[in-house]
């Protein structure tokens, strides 16, 4: 939990002021919005299909996407909000000077792991103090910050679909716009991959074929189950 975010004028939880989405957030809205859209394009029999189930099929990503973009906003929003309204109860824990032991042990869970490894008891009680001595929380509420994330969510999950739907609008033989839709597909798992790998210190290229193998066994499951 991060204390601090309930404070006025903080940002949602999780992100920095004026950062729409952490890079890893930016790189998962995109591939499960590029999957949803595979779900799709996967179906598509090139052998028979004509131009009223290319249509069809297009309609039905873009729309799917669509609505799922807008349940990541909402959930994004929801989620913003309680994570808020626990951080305000947290702080109030912290300040209560009955119990310092439960004030010492929510700032430790607040921190990341390694940090929290390496304070001392009295370095906890700085934090602690510090955090007494902030102004009182306001009400809490969706701002203006939180809806435009919403809004970059949405829009992650939207526009993932383009690239691998704007093939079948361009060109007319299917089975020609089924194989440059996959390969736009494969190469953006690819960069995903290789984004993600290199943001966590790993070695990219790997990361780039795991995320691709990963990316083709869902859209196959998802396939295979109804999806």
């Amino acid at each position: 939990m991060n204390v601090a975010s309930s404070v006025p004028g903080s940002s949602s939880p999780g992100h920095g002021a004026g950062q729409l989405l952490s890079p890893v957030d930016r790189v998962g809205e995109v591939i499960f919005g590029l999957i949803m859209a595979l779900t799709f394009t996967g179906t598509l029999s090139v052998a028979t299909a004509d131009r009223n189930e290319v249509r069809s099929m297009l309609i039905g990503a873009l729309g799917c996407n669509i609505a799922w973009g807008l349940v990541d906003g909402v959930m994004f929003l929801l989620a913003a909000l309680t994570e808020r309204g626990r951080n305000l109860a947290i702080l109030k824990e912290v300040r209560n000077p009955s119990n310092p032991a439960r004030a010492r042990e929510l700032i430790l869970d607040a921190l990341p792991p390694l940090v929290a490894s390496t304070m001392q008891p009295q370095e906890v009680d700085v934090l602690r103090s510090r955090l007494a001595a902030l102004p009182e929380p306001g009400r809490f509420w969706i701002s203006f910050a939180d809806l435009r994330m919403a809004l970059g969510v949405f829009l992650l999950v939207f526009l993932a679909t383009l690239p691998v739907a704007l093939p079948f609008a361009f060109i007319h033989e299917a089975h020609r716009a089924l194989r440059l839709s996959n390969a736009i597909a494969l190469v953006m798992l690819f960069l995903g991959g290789h984004f993600l790998g290199s943001h966590a210190g790993r070695h990219p290229w790997w990361s780039g074929l795991l995320m691709l193998a990963i990316g083709v066994v869902l859209v196959w499951a998802t396939i295979a189950l109804g999806g």
